[in-house]
This record gives C-alpha cells, structure tokens and sequence, in this order.
C-alpha cells in the first residue's frame, strides 16, 4: 500500500483563508488572545483589588474616599475594572456567537452585551473617581 505525501502539510482552513492567513470566523483568535491577556490582567490585579475591598467593607464614606484617594489604589480598581469588563464582553460575545443561531437575535444581543459592559464599566469608574475625589 503507498501513501501519497504530496499533501504533507494540509489544513482544513480554505485557500483563500491560507493566504490571507485567517481562521474560519475570520478574527477569533484576536478575541482569544484579547481572553487572555484581560485574564491575565485579573489575575495580577485580583489581590490588590481584594485587599482594597476588604478594607472599604464596613467603612462609612470619609473612610471609603479616603482609601481610594490614593492614586495607585484608584488606578488599581479601575484597571481591574476595566480588565473585567473587557473580559466579561468577550466572553459573552462568545458564547452569543456559538449558541444563538437566528442572525437577528444574535446582533441585538450582541448590541446589548456591548452595551451592558461599557456601562457597567463607566458606571464603576464613575463611583471610583468620584469617591477618591471626595465629591
């Protein structure tokens, strides 16, 4: 029995997909590796943000804006803000893309998952500013 080897290399991507070097859904694994690095970002900022937490819990106003009236502990909230919600709308839009099949119900949710993340994206960076800035 011989194998034929002249096809050493195949892919199941098309040939207009090898050549301009894209998956099936175009730009997937730009939105994978967006996953990631948000994730990773949690990750390195998960801790502080804890400790930050821990620490308003219980905490009346003056003592809150105090706290978060440090520069870095402001820049550390809203950084793990903005990190979770970029995540939170990837992997949404994920899971809409996969599992919604009718075209128009995907688009409106999709709309309204991008909607949803960025105010309550804003909405959080809104409290943090305000309340470090004792407003």
């Amino acid at each position: 029995m011989s194998v034929d080897m002249s096809h050493k290399h195949s892919s199941m991507r098309t040939p207009l997909g090898r050549v301009r070097n894209l998956g099936s859904a175009r730009s997937g694994t730009q939105d994978f590796f967006r996953q990631r690095i948000t994730a990773i970002a949690m990750i390195l900022l998960i801790v502080p943000a804890i400790v930050i937490i821990m620490k308003i819990i219980g905490q009346n106003q003056a003592t809150s804006s105090q706290i978060l009236g440090n520069p870095a502990v402001a820049i550390i909230m809203v950084l793990f803000i903005i990190a979770s919600c970029w995540h939170m709308k990837i992997g949404m839009q994920v899971v809409l893309e996969d599992y919604i099949h009718d075209e128009k119900l995907k688009l409106a949710l999709i709309v309204g998952n991008h909607f949803f993340c960025w105010t309550v994206g804003l909405a959080s960076i809104y409290a943090i500013v305000k309340l470090s800035s004792g407003v």
